[in-house]
């Protein structure tokens, strides 16, 4: 299938998930999402809880080894069997021959994860087991016969009214099921026969603690502690990474799941068994009997699975997806997750943003082909993770690892130059998106007639058809005169001798490029609050080549840009940036690309509103900035609101006078590239359609902190869009 056809087929696909399931999984993921904010809002505790789990689950993975250990020997000394399973056929294997021991003709279990990754249910069938799923989401995926589209919500992408029709199809009721009440009541009646009469009872473990033997189950329905408990026989299936030393270690987890998953204070159920318990079952068969007279011999297996988790354990890369707890929080705040939801947004089993680190964790990394480029790495989900698992950098790294395996195109003349060679064989289409900066380069030194080339009818159909650009989207108007030919046409320039700071300006490709005013507004903004501004080489940060999973690409491009700082920094300048992304690379991206100096630049590197706030802050005078002349509508960007800066430009707006209304949207959609890429034009614009609800009033002017947001928001309303610093720059040339 040629690359045009694949990126049309995906853009079908997309649309389709966006048009049947897209509205219900927004509604109730977006719920969700906020009353995790809610949730974490009300407990004082909760970043320092956070950073606790991350320790407990670094240091449970580091141990694991001695920890699987003692927990065999907890398990066995209750009387129960540990079963470490190599692969998903190893533990098939082993289940299905419990099953054959006990002569079962029946098992029922709660949602795990963990099953439908080994695909449990289809080899206890192939072995003659009826197999009921009593978790009322998995229950209603079991007779739709499709599978799960979220974490924690298996079914979060049907509504009532599609649950009631299918169920009233399949059960045929004496009176049609309508209402919530109803449905929930028939499936409990429903699936409690099963459960009373099952042979066998199978749940996972949220957490299982290796000195007791004692394994967690966390839970908004009785159904995981009845399936457990009422059969004769229980298994738990798990992963290894859920085990922790012990109950010490619980606590944290306890607080913070349910928190990050649906915004509870606590689930309805934190169920700790350390079987096999020692109550007899019930004997329903005889009612009359008293309770405790049934079978008194019960038989327990915890399997724990590796099927590709201790090769994880050993990747530096991968291994921080093993800390995961199945939250679901990663998928709840991801804009993209929320309108196409995770039957496009995830792989056979995983969804959401850790999809693919456990995908190509348990599969190699072309199970995460097909969805690894909706993550956009505005690291959201990185503030919404329980642990602070780095989602973003795990994604990154796996489209790297794709790239090295894509095969040569018949179109690489297009591109032919852009890579340098250390990123060996990638698609045409991130080597093109991936060194904009050589584009832009070229475009601005060709300007006009470069834009005008790129308007032409016949190029827009090429760019489409060889390099996957949205002919729908609008192109960047390159600008002749870069920021850096007018920096350095108002030379020569004496430094300013009262200033008792000093900043160099970064100007990133966008600002020198394409967006020059926003770049002339932040000198002449800084130099007005008594600044001594100078201008650093337009060295691109990496952040382009990086969103395309071309590290070493990055890597090249942060080295450089860190020797060009180098100097400034050892004279005591400050770094200034005024693309947020760019700043998200010096304080979050550096860290892994050049980590020598990461810590010095990142230390010394600021929002460009940030900093003007600190100057107003230390009494520097506004006095000499631009006065408000209309109302504004402002967005923030998404890496902007990650790093805990849009407070900065509303208080500086604010301080200034600005009748200032801040959108609640959190993502616009763009995400840089992303929505320029033809397969993706749609679903970009479909969660850029939220900021029209947010800003209805058009006598306000837009305002946008980021690139990716300007261009969105042009998009969205048709409108001329500025950067806040171009609200606040004094008059000049």
């Amino acid at each position: 299938m040629s690359s045009q056809r694949a990126r049309r087929r995906k853009a079908e696909r997309i649309r389709g998930l966006m048009a049947t399931e897209g509205p219900v999984i927004n509604e109730n993921v977006s719920r969700m999402n906020r009353d995790r904010y809610a949730a974490a809002a009300r407990f004082d505790e909760y970043e320092a809880l956070r950073d606790e789990a991350r320790g407990i689950k670094e240091d449970a993975i580091a141990d694991l080894p001695a920890l699987l250990d003692t927990l065999r020997e907890s398990v066995e000394a209750n009387g129960g069997h540990l079963y470490l399973a190599d692969d998903a056929a190893d533990a098939n294997q082993y289940i299905t021959s419990v099953a054959e021991s006990e002569n079962a003709d029946s098992l029922v279990k709660s949602k795990s994860m963990t099953t439908e990754e080994i695909e449990v249910n289809e080899a206890l069938e192939a072995a003659g087991v009826d197999v009921w799923e009593t978790d009322l989401g998995e229950f209603v995926l079991q007779v739709a016969d499709e599978s799960p589209s979220h974490i924690i919500g298996p079914s979060l992408h049907k509504s009532r009214e599609e649950i009631a029709t299918l169920f009233n199809a399949v059960f045929e009721p004496e009176e049609p099921l309508e209402t919530a009440d109803e449905l929930t009541e028939f499936a409990r009646d429903y699936l409690g026969e099963r459960i009373r009469h099952a042979d066998i009872g199978m749940t996972g473990a949220n957490f299982v603690l290796a000195d007791s033997g004692t394994i967690t189950l966390v839970t908004n329905e009785g159904n995981a502690r009845k399936s457990a408990v009422t059969p004769n026989t229980h298994i738990a299936v798990t992963g290894v990474e859920k085990v922790i030393p012990g109950a010490t270690e619980l606590q944290p987890f306890v607080d913070l799941i349910s928190k990050s998953a649906t915004g509870q204070d606590i689930s309805q159920y934190v169920t700790m068994l350390t079987p096999p318990v020692e109550i007899p079952t019930i004997d329903f068969d005889r009612p009359d009997d008293p309770l405790g007279s049934g079978d008194d011999e019960r038989d327990f297996h915890l399997v724990l699975i590796d099927n590709g988790r201790l090769d994880m354990r050993d990747d530096d890369q991968l291994r921080e997806t093993l800390y995961c707890i199945r939250c679901g929080a990663c998928a709840n705040s991801c804009a993209n997750f929320q309108h196409v939801g995770g039957h496009a947004f995830g792989g056979e089993t995983y969804t959401g943003g850790i999809a693919t680190g456990w995908e190509a964790g348990i599969g190699g990394e072309e199970a995460a082909a097909d969805f690894n480029d909706l993550c956009t790495g505005c690291s959201r989900c990185v503030n919404a993770c329980p642990v602070k698992i780095d989602i973003p950098w795990i994604n990154t790294v796996v489209r790297d690892r794709l790239n090295a395996d894509a095969a040569p195109s018949e179109f690489e003349f297009l591109v032919e130059g852009l890579t340098p060679d250390a990123e060996g064989t990638v698609d045409v289409q991130k080597r093109f998106f991936g060194n904009f900066e050589t584009l832009a380069k070229l475009g601005s030194a060709t300007a006009p007639l470069s834009n005008w080339v790129t308007s032409f009818g016949p190029a827009r159909t090429a760019m489409d058809r060889f390099l996957g650009v949205a002919p729908e989207r609008d192109l960047p108007t390159f600008r002749r005169q870069t920021l850096v030919d007018w920096f350095d046409s108002r030379r020569p320039r004496a430094p300013n001798a009262t200033a008792n700071r000093s900043v160099v300006l970064y100007p990133d490709v966008y600002t020198n490029y394409v967006l020059v005013e926003r770049g002339k507004a932040a000198v002449r903004t800084l130099e007005a609050l008594g600044v001594h501004v100078e201008l650093c080489p337009p060295v691109e940060t990496g952040r382009a080549p990086l969103s395309q999973g071309m590290i070493a690409t990055a890597t090249d491009h942060a080295e450089a840009l860190a020797a060009e700082l180098d100097p400034y920094l050892d004279a005591d300048f400050d770094v200034v940036a005024i693309e947020p992304s760019d700043l998200a690379m010096f304080r979050r991206e550096y860290e892994k690309l050049v980590p020598d100096d990461s810590p010095r630049i990142s230390a010394n590197s600021y929002d460009v509103l940030e900093y003007v706030y600190g100057l107003l802050a230390d009494g520097a005078s506004g006095d000499a900035l631009a006065t408000p002349t209309t109302p504004v509508a402002y967005h923030s960007h998404c890496q902007q609101r990650t790093l805990g800066l849009e407070t900065y430009t509303e208080a500086v707006l604010d301080e200034l006078g600005f009748d200032v209304e801040t959108s609640d949207v959190e993502c616009c959609g763009m995400a840089g590239s992303f929505g320029y890429k033809s397969e993706y034009y749609d679903l970009s614009m479909d969660v850029g359609s939220e900021l029209e609800d947010a800003f209805e009033d058009p006598s306000r002017q837009l305002v946008a902190s980021g690139t990716s947001c300007t261009e969105q928001l042009g998009a969205v309303f048709e409108d001329g869009v500025v950067h806040p610093v171009e609200l606040i720059a004094p008059d000049g040339s």
